[in-house]
């Protein structure tokens, strides 16, 4: 059933930590309170010392992007003009990072997602010389959205951070999509192979095909012929993972068929999100998946009739740059 509401009462309710479910109490990063920001109809999150996830042997075991600092660095929004967003990596020594190493074909991995998870960005902002990441605003209509810096510092492993981020205004509320083993966007058609087990590897194989005729001519995007994201529903733990081989190595093919391992930390429902490039353009095909038995008041298995095909495309927050 969708609720219409106001954005704080719909911040709060959904910005839970599911601590008691994964055995690891409470993270950082919670839902932000509206402030006032030069952004787009939106304000920011600035990190305080509730927000400052000290390293220690639970962190070690955090799925990433729950933590807006980890290991000395920490994630830090900053005032930007209106439809833009903007950002630092502050370091171990408090002052903006500056040096990263290239992931991905990228220094910088943004990815934004609503809490309801019915809307998703992954845009790659660029840096000024104080540090400062800048690009478009990734966050397009009023929600609370989680914002994702992917990166490695130079000299240091790769970290994930995430913080709130939240746009004023009126919300309808959308639920989770049924779970489904096919969807469509942009006319193509995106099949997934799989079962998702908590606690292990699983091997997902992602399958496109267009008019159909399956698609042997995918093209490298981020240094892979696919990229997939997902998220838990409730806490939105990201968990980033990659295809079997690389573009070039002389035994991975350009499709029709992109196969991941993903490792997921429990059981819950989680939403997928594979991007692939094809005719010189990126396409996100969506997906809803349940591992294993969800947890008692943690994660309902998502229900109701809504489609899984085509379900979240048209929706606000949905693209890439």
């Amino acid at each position: 059933m969708n609720t219409v509401t106001r954005l704080g009462g719909f911040a709060l309710g959904l910005a839970a930590v599911f601590g008691a479910a994964y055995g690891i109490g409470q993270v950082a990063g919670p839902a932000a309170p509206v402030a006032e920001s030069s952004h787009d109809g939106g304000a920011v999150h600035q990190p305080g010392p509730a927000d400052q996830g000290e390293h220690d042997e639970a962190a070690d075991r955090l799925p990433g992007g729950l933590l807006v600092s980890d290991r000395g660095y920490t994630l830090e929004p900053v005032a930007a003009p209106a439809g833009e967003f903007a950002f630092r990596i502050g370091g171990p020594d408090g002052r903006p990072m500056t040096r990263f190493d290239v992931a991905h074909d990228k220094r910088m991995h943004l990815i934004v997602a609503r809490r309801d998870l019915s809307g998703f960005r992954h845009v790659h902002p660029d840096l000024a010389p104080d540090g400062t990441w800048r690009v478009a605003t990734p966050l397009a209509g009023p929600g609370q959205w989680r914002a994702f810096a992917d990166f490695a510092p130079t000299g240091g492993e790769p970290l994930t951070l995430g913080v709130d981020v939240t746009v004023p205004g009126p919300l309808a509320e959308r639920p989770l999509p049924a779970p489904g083993t096919s969807t469509t966007v942009d006319g193509y058609t995106v099949t997934l192979t799989g079962v998702v087990r908590p606690g292990g590897t699983s091997p997902l194989t992602l399958t496109v095909s267009r008019d159909g005729r399956p698609v042997t001519d995918l093209e490298p995007y981020l240094g892979a012929y696919g990229h997939l994201v997902a998220l838990r529903r409730g806490d939105l733990a990201y968990l980033h993972v990659h295809p079997e081989g690389t573009p070039g190595d002389g035994r991975t093919r350009p499709g029709p068929a992109v196969t991941f391992l993903a490792e997921v930390p429990s059981a819950g429902s989680y939403r997928l999100y594979l991007d692939f490039r094809h005719g010189g353009s990126v396409h996100t095909a969506e997906f809803t998946v349940v591992a294993g038995t969800p947890t008692t008041g943690g994660y309902p298995t998502p229900g109701g009739s809504a489609p899984t095909e085509g379900a979240d495309h048209g929706t606000p927050g949905h693209g890439h740059n």
